[in-house]
């Protein structure tokens, strides 16, 4: 295979540090497993972040989501992952991680975690 999944987020200079603007993403093509069964959960996940210095690189991104789909994890526990790994990557002024997992036993979560302070400016 040309490429593998990898927990590796590469990041890019900012190409305006100076303007706070947003970036929002979205991957409808998540997964991971149930750690209780085994059986695979399926997710949009969305990215809202201000950067500062840092943007992520989206290949990178995409085979760091990739790196979930044979792991067990609870969607809150992704969730924050997910949000922590991007915050310890990045250094972002705010960010807003969303993981919308579908329907489950009749049960559709949503998890929502955010970091810093989402400027004014922005709305």
């Amino acid at each position: 295979m040309p490429t593998q999944p990898s927990k590796k987020l590469d990041t890019f200079p900012n190409p305006s540090p100076a303007r706070p603007f947003e970036i929002a993403m979205e991957c409808p093509e998540f997964t991971c497993l149930c750690p209780m069964t085994g059986q695979p959960d399926f997710a949009t996940i969305r990215l809202r972040y201000v950067p500062a210095e840092r943007c992520v690189e989206l290949k990178s991104l995409k085979l760091y989501l990739w790196s979930y789909r044979n792991e067990g994890a609870f969607h809150e526990a992704v969730t924050n992952r997910i949000c922590d790994d991007l915050v310890a990557a990045l250094a972002p002024r705010w960010i807003e991680v969303t993981g919308d997992f579908t329907v489950r036993g009749g049960i559709h979560t949503a998890v929502t975690v955010r970091h810093g302070e989402k400027p004014a400016s922005i709305g």
